[in-house]
């Protein structure tokens, strides 16, 4: 009996030791994060568990310079040292993979034709790594940065990483200077931006309809994806999703880019669980704004009152009108 005993403690001791290895381990935590609850099913951490639940991810609850925030235009920086953005394509379209991952719509090129920016708050030339889309269950939300408290209907992410300092996305997002977010609000119109129409057109959004699916698209023109301004937005700030790194400057195009209803209609039918799995929407996956926390924004907009200190000083209001469409 007492060898029986012993023999059900040494399977338990192993049980727990197994089970620690694998709750501790990077892989297992990985893709363990989630932009809203669970209906049904066991615990998946939300935003505001990200930096609990990972000793990995802890920036996410503890960091000073998270992402994404409120800008407010009201106390925006005037840097006139902030040169256009260059895109460089070498004049040629590009190609490359559509996910369904589950949280976004991710377009990933290939590496046949490469595309880099430069100009800006940049000091090195960034390579276009993926393109990510958030969009909400309804108009008024679905972007991540919001503007003076204000959301849009959704956010295109470009995700460039430092291709002179790093070799690859992953080394650049956990390195200083590391990555470069450009970021465009995205409305609700009767037209179409021609290449989100690309990308979302019933044809092509139909075949990533489940968690996993992929579809490749061909002869894409990305200067056809930003809106027609030199204008923009920047700030240090952080990835927004798990670990959080804080090596990400992000550039916020001062002009949205436009989708129809129908085709915002077409997202919201994405699921974010395989077709074997209740389906849940993909959409409202934004993170929360986090705290700015003193941070510069700076803009390349001119404006009468060139602020000169920097955090703002708040009792000196720059009297900057916002554009008409940052208001509709």
């Amino acid at each position: 009996m007492e060898i029986v005993w012993e023999v059900l403690f040494l399977l338990q001791a192993n049980f727990i030791v197994c089970l620690s290895a694998q709750q501790n381990s990077p892989k297992i935590h990985e893709g363990w994060w989630a932009y809203k609850e669970v209906v049904q099913g066991s615990f998946v951490p939300v935003p505001s568990f990200w930096g609990l639940v990972n000793s990995a991810w802890n920036l996410c609850s503890v960091g000073k310079r998270q992402s994404p925030v409120n800008i407010e235009t009201s106390h925006m920086i005037f840097d006139p040292f902030l040169t256009p953005l260059r895109i460089n394509t070498g004049g040629r379209k590009v190609s490359g993979t559509m996910y369904n991952t589950g949280r976004h719509v991710s377009l990933r090129l290939d590496k046949e034709h490469l595309v880099n920016i430069s100009g800006g708050p940049m000091t090195y030339s960034h390579r276009l790594e993926e393109i990510r889309l958030h969009f909400g269950s309804e108009d008024s939300q679905g972007s991540e940065h919001l503007l003076n408290g204000q959301a849009f209907s959704g956010e295109v992410q470009l995700i460039h990483y430092n291709h002179e300092l790093y070799t690859n996305v992953t080394e650049a997002a956990k390195s200083p200077n590391g990555l470069v977010v450009v970021s465009i609000f995205i409305k609700v119109s009767d037209s179409s931006n021609p290449f989100l129409n690309r990308m979302l057109n019933r044809d092509t959004i139909t075949r990533i309809t489940y968690k996993n699916d992929a579809y490749l698209l061909q002869g894409l023109n990305i200067e056809e994806l930003y809106p027609e301004t030199s204008s923009f937005i920047t700030y240090d700030g952080s990835m927004t999703i798990p670990p959080c790194y804080e090596t990400a400057s992000w550039i916020i195009m001062n002009k949205p880019v436009y989708i129809t209803r129908m085709q915002m209609h077409s997202l919201r039918l994405l699921s974010q669980n395989q077709p074997s799995q209740i389906f849940l929407s993909m959409s409202d996956n934004f993170r929360p704004v986090q705290p700015l926390n003193n941070r510069c924004i700076r803009t390349n907009i001119n404006f009468s009152l060139q602020g000169k200190d920097c955090p703002n000083n708040r009792a000196q209001k720059l009297q900057y009108r916002v554009n008409e469409w940052l208001l509709k």
